[in-house]
């Protein structure tokens, strides 16, 4: 098995409170409503979004399952694990993320993601495929953050 681990971090202007709630706890209703055409619907399958939670993601041309290793509302962080559907394959056996919401100095935000990618023999991740994945959740990021944007009293 390999394992290949890195790091991203992204700032926002949104306190760490609000992003929290919104991308992860609230997350299984907030993103079918702000992205329709791409996650059609969240659903719990097991527990109720507490360590040991398995969330699916339905998306238009597929569905990924969650396994959530942490979630702690007071440090603001979120662990959890990719384990079957889209990006699950004979060569990935597993993708493991590690979220933490930190305050910034101006009162925003600096999220860190240690992302580990277990990888099935000596397969190896191309840098096209790495970059894909991190602009995707990127992307996830900044829609939500446009959202909280766009209405300050959500989710305060």
């Amino acid at each position: 098995m390999g394992v290949l681990t890195y790091t991203d971090e992204h700032i926002s202007t949104i306190p760490p409170s609000r992003i929290f709630k919104a991308s992860i706890i609230d997350s299984h209703n907030l993103m079918p409503k702000l992205l329709p055409d791409a996650i059609k619907s969240v659903e719990f399958i097991k527990g109720d979004g507490g360590a040991g939670s398995i969330k699916q993601i339905n998306f238009a041309g597929g569905f990924v399952k969650h396994e959530i290793d942490e979630v702690n509302e007071k440090t603001f962080t979120y662990k959890y694990s990719l384990i079957e559907g889209m990006g699950i394959s004979d060569k990935i056996e597993k993708v493991s993320y590690d979220i933490k919401f930190e305050a910034s100095p101006d009162n925003g935000t600096i999220a860190k993601m240690i992302t580990t990618i277990y990888t099935h023999g000596d397969f190896e991740l191309k840098e096209e495929e790495l970059n894909a994945g991190k602009e995707k959740v990127l992307g996830l990021y900044k829609v939500v953050e446009g959202y909280l944007l766009k209405n300050p009293d959500a989710y305060v």
